[in-house]
């Protein structure tokens, strides 16, 4: 079984900045690519972002490129979503994942661990 717990959502201003962690347990965490994904009410689950097990390969969705970076601390077994000039429509509850594979993917269907959510509220 894999555990993941999510911290650091809240509320911001627009343009504003946030940092998401993701603390994973129970399995070989660095073997594995990570992703974060977002919901907004009424929406279907997003992708947003994913790093590969070592953090040399990233991924990120049009929406949010450039203003968001996804990192990882292996020593830690903590991945990180840093959320920069955050905007009003980046607002919803945002969840890490692990994939079924080592790599993973943008499809929320290939992740078979999630964490509990932590939601991001940006106003204008």
């Amino acid at each position: 079984q894999v555990q993941l717990v999510e911290s650091g959502g809240g509320l911001v201003q627009a343009g504003g900045s946030l940092r998401l962690s993701c603390a994973a347990s129970g399995r070989s965490f660095s073997t594995y690519a990570m992703g974060w994904f977002r919901q907004a009410p009424g929406t279907e689950r997003e992708f947003v972002a994913r790093i590969s097990g070592n953090g040399w390969m990233t991924d990120y969705s049009d929406s949010v490129k450039g203003r968001f970076t996804i990192s990882r601390d292996n020593a830690k077994n903590t991945v990180y979503l840093q959320m920069n000039s955050l905007l009003v429509e980046d607002t919803a509850v945002y969840y890490c994942a692990c994939p079924r594979n080592l790599r993973g993917s943008r499809r929320a269907s290939d992740y078979d661990y999630w964490g509990q959510g932590t939601q991001v509220t940006v106003s204008s």
